[in-house]
C-alpha cells in the first residue's frame, strides 16, 4: 500500500510531532504502571500494524517466546489503537511478536494498552519502538528509517533527532538499502551482519552477491571480508605493481569506510591525481561534508 507523503513543513512541524510522541510515550508508561487501565483483548480482533517495520521474524524465536508465554503469561502489554474495521477493530502499534506468540501459545486474549492515535503519531511510535529494540536486524531498521523520509519528508538529521540515534548511524543504515536484494534478504535472516554489509557496499550487485555467499559458506569474519573486497577491487594494470599501489588501496578502503561511500583515488607517476567520493543523495553528501568539516 502506497501512502501519501505527510510533509511536516505544511502540517504539524517536526517539533510538534516530537512533542506528541513524547506525550504519548509518557502516557503509555503511566498506563503500563496502572494495571486498571489494561484491557484484555481477543487476539482475533487484532491485525498486524500497517507501519510495523519488522519484515522477518524467526520461527524459532516465536516458538521460544510462545513457550515463555505459556509458562509466565504476557509480561509486557502490547499497544494498539482502534480502527474502522469490523472484523479486526484494533491495529497493533507495538507488540506484534508478543501477539503472534500468544496465539501460538493458545491464548485467546492478550493484555493491551489502547490509545486513540492519529496516523502520524501511530507511524512514529511504531517505528521508534521497533528501531530501539536490539533484536531488529539492520535492514528492517533501515526500512523503518526510510519510512520517516517517505511519510514525513524528514532529512537524515531530522530522522536521527526523532529516533535518538547519531546522524552517521542513520546514514549508514539507510545506505544498506542500496545493497542487492538477495544480500538484504541474507541480512534479514541473520546470515550477515552490519560489518559484512558495509564491507561489500562498494561492490557492484553481482559481486556483492558472490562475496555474501562466500562469507556465509566460509563463515568469514568482517576483517576477512574486508580483505576479500580489497583483493577484488585491487587494480589489475601494471600500475598496480608500483610501490604506491598497496598504500593507495589501503587508503581508498579506509576512506570508503570513514565516509560510508564509494571512494576512488587516481594517482599518476608525477605524484598528482584526484580523489572522487560518490554519493547517492543530498543527505549523503551532507553527511560526507560534515565529516570533512568536523573539528
Amino acid at each position: 500500500m502506497t501512502l501519501k507523503k505527510r510533509g511536516l513543513a505544511k502540517g504539524r512541524g517536526l517539533d510538534a510531532l516530537l512533542g506528541s510522541i513524547q506525550k504519548e510515550k509518557l502516557q503509555l508508561e503511566v498506563q503500563a504502571l496502572d494495571h486498571g487501565q489494561l484491557k484484555q483483548i481477543d487476539v482475533n480482533l487484532l491485525r498486524r500494524g500497517e507501519y510495523q517495520p519488522r519484515r522477518f521474524i524467526q520461527e524459532n524465536d516465536l516458538q521460544e517466546l510462545a513457550a515463555s508465554i505459556k509458562k509466565h503469561g504476557v509480561m509486557q502489554p502490547i499497544v494498539i489503537r482502534p480502527i474502522a474495521d469490523e472484523e479486526h477493530p484494533y491495529e497493533i502499534i507495538a507488540g506484534e511478536r508478543r501477539w503472534r506468540a500468544a496465539k501460538l501459545a493458545g491464548l485467546t486474549e492478550i493484555p493491551a494498552l489502547v490509545r486513540d492515535l492519529n496516523d502520524q503519531v501511530a507511524i512514529a511510535l511504531a517505528l521508534i519502538e521497533n528501531i530501539q529494540r536490539q533484536d531488529l536486524n539492520p535492514i528492517d531498521q533501515a526500512l523503518a528509517l526510510q519510512r520517516f523520509h517517505d511519510e514525513f519528508g524528514l532529512s537524515h538529521q531530522e530522522i536521527a533527532d526523532t529516533v535518538g540515534k547519531a546522524r552517521t548511524t542513520v546514514s549508514n543504515l539507510l545506505r544498506l538499502l542500496t545493497l542487492a536484494e538477495s544480500v538484504k534478504d541474507m541480512m534479514q535472516q541473520g546470515q550477515l551482519d552490519m560489518g559484512h554489509a558495509r564491507a561489500i557496499l562498494t561492490l557492484k550487485a553481482k559481486e556483492q552477491i558472490k562475496v555474501a555467499e562466500l562469507v556465509i559458506a566460509k563463515s568469514l569474519s568482517v576483517r576477512q571480508t574486508e580483505q576479500l573486497v580489497r583483493d577484488l577491487t585491487a587494480p589489475k594494470t601494471e600500475k598496480a605493481k608500483t610501490d604506491v599501489a598497496p598504500d593507495l588501496q589501503q587508503l581508498t578502503q579506509r576512506l570508503a569506510e570513514r565516509f560510508s561511500a564509494d571512494v576512488k583515488i587516481d594517482h599518476n607517476k608525477q605524484g598528482k591525481g584526484k580523489l572522487v567520493i560518490h554519493y547517492h543523495s543530498l543527505d549523503e553528501l551532507d553527511g560526507i561534508l560534515n565529516i570533512c568539516l568536523a573539528d
